[in-house]
């Protein structure tokens, strides 16, 4: 069993509207006393939406900042990283990533990275799956590396469905990897994605053997991994104590969380912190993390 910390990652709010969780943080001013409550519960990586994911280029620059940089003015130790926008480009994908960039220095230290396609599904009134096609092509994620290596950001990749864990690996073999690199195996709960409670969403369901599906691919890497649950709650599933055992890591937060509760975020931050105490294995700071993961500290990047 491993004893290495374990980092617990906060996804703060995602597009979840306080009309589901009266508790999410939306406003400038929620994140930024949201994001400083979950540090000190023992998150130590936060993933944060700004206020509408359709606000693109300098108008998604700036909602961000109006949180984040006081925030990481007071805490530059914070790592975090933000979202993407609602645009079909890759350009327009960036615009705002690089603009963090130019705005954050060295305190801009990871991006996501979504390295494939799937269809995200809810059921509509005849049981039927609906939804929408969330579409990155070769080139998008070759972008989106490359963008990662150009200003020496660590990739923190979603892995909705076990093709886009491939596509991830192939990089990994090829040497071509962004350092820093945190996989997140994302599963898929009772509710779908947006909590409306009718039916799984994508990819695999939050099974022991779903999760051994994906170690047996990242067989033979040290890559680090997390699990979260979408459409549910990890904590109510096997998996969180099986990733603590494995030596992953764990992700939670109101972005994914759906359920018949309405809890915080740092209520779900204590339960992860709980049972890694009883796994034996101590709680990773922001500092912590950012080292676990290979990442310059600011210091370095500041000389």
């Amino acid at each position: 069993m491993s004893e290495q910390p374990v980092i617990i990652e906060c996804a703060i709010n995602g597009v979840t509207r306080k009309e589901r969780n009266p508790h999410v943080a939306r406003t400038a001013s929620e994140i930024h006393d949201e994001v400083l409550a979950c540090v000190d519960a023992g998150a130590g990586i936060i993933h944060a939406h700004n206020e509408k994911i359709r606000m693109t280029g300098r108008a998604a620059t700036d909602d961000y900042l109006a949180a984040w940089r006081p925030l990481l003015d007071a805490r530059p130790d914070i790592l975090w990283y933000p979202t993407g926008v609602s645009a079909q480009d890759i350009t327009t994908r960036l615009e705002h990533l690089e603009l963090l960039c130019d705005e954050l220095g060295p305190r801009m230290r990871m991006t996501y990275v979504d390295p494939g396609s799937c269809n995200v599904a809810w059921l509509d009134a005849d049981g039927l799956p609906t939804g929408y096609s969330y579409v990155h092509s070769f080139e998008d994620i070759a972008a989106f590396f490359a963008f990662c290596e150009r200003r020496a950001l660590a990739p923190s990749i979603a892995i909705y469905e076990p093709g886009w864990l491939w596509t991830t690996l192939h990089y990994h073999h090829a040497g071509r990897l962004p350092r820093g690199a945190m996989i997140k195996l994302y599963f898929s709960g009772p509710q779908d994605m947006f909590g409306r409670g009718r039916g799984a969403s994508f990819g695999l369901p939050p099974t022991p053997a779903a999760l051994q599906a994906y170690l047996d691919m990242l067989a033979g890497t040290d890559l680090p991994w997390s699990v979260s649950v979408w459409g549910g709650d990890l904590m109510e599933t096997p998996l969180a104590r099986l990733a603590l055992e494995r030596g992953g890591h764990l992700h939670v937060g109101l972005e994914e969380f759906a359920g018949e509760s309405t809890p915080t975020n740092v209520e779900l931050i204590e339960q992860c912190v709980r049972l890694a105490a009883e796994v034996g294995r101590p709680v990773a700071t922001c500092s912590t993390a950012a080292d676990m993961l290979g990442l310059t500290p600011i210091e370095e990047h500041a000389s």
